[in-house]
């Protein structure tokens, strides 16, 4: 038998320490109760930010996927609506904060890039509820109040991030 020989280098290890703190956060996040159904804060969404500002976009992407993927084995979502709205949220976040990201800071901050991240994350899952899930326009009702919780907790998480960029850890 041919033995087969994975080099794990120290990008391995980053995108895998980043991933378990992700998904710790996401897991505490779960059991954390919600005034309003579907509304979370998306912690974790600062570990992936944080990513982005201090590594790059590919490690960010890695960890992102990682999270959406683990964790919806363990609360046994994986391959149902809530994985799917999950990675939706996830891809759309990832899509925009790729456009927005390399624009000149002076006109996006930690702050502004976790907004734009927040509202591209409701966008997604909207779709996928729109398209798939409740294939009716009186889903757009729920629209306000959910961008109003992404404008909420894109601030937090934003406020969070910038802090802990502000600790230069490494």
């Amino acid at each position: 038998m041919t033995r087969s020989i994975i080099k794990i280098n120290t990008k391995d290890h980053k995108i895998a320490k980043l991933a378990a703190i992700a998904i710790a956060l996401s897991i505490i996040e779960f059991f954390l109760p919600s005034p309003i159904p579907g509304v979370k804060p998306g912690i974790a969404n600062i570990i992936i930010l944080f990513t982005i500002i201090k590594f790059d976009f590919s490690t960010a992407v890695w960890v992102s996927i990682i999270r959406v993927f683990v964790v919806s084995i363990i609360i046994g979502t994986f391959l149902g609506p809530t994985f799917f709205l999950s990675l939706s949220g996830s891809l759309f976040s990832l899509m925009f904060l790729f456009l927005f990201k390399n624009i000149n800071g002076k006109y996006f901050s930690v702050i502004s890039l976790s907004l734009i991240a927040a509202f591209a994350h409701t966008t997604g899952q909207f779709l996928i509820v729109r398209f798939w899930i409740i294939p009716h326009d009186g889903i757009f009702y729920l629209l306000p109040i959910f961008m109003i919780s992404a404008l909420t907790f894109g601030l937090v998480n934003g406020i969070i991030t910038r802090s802990l960029l502000s600790l230069n850890i490494k």
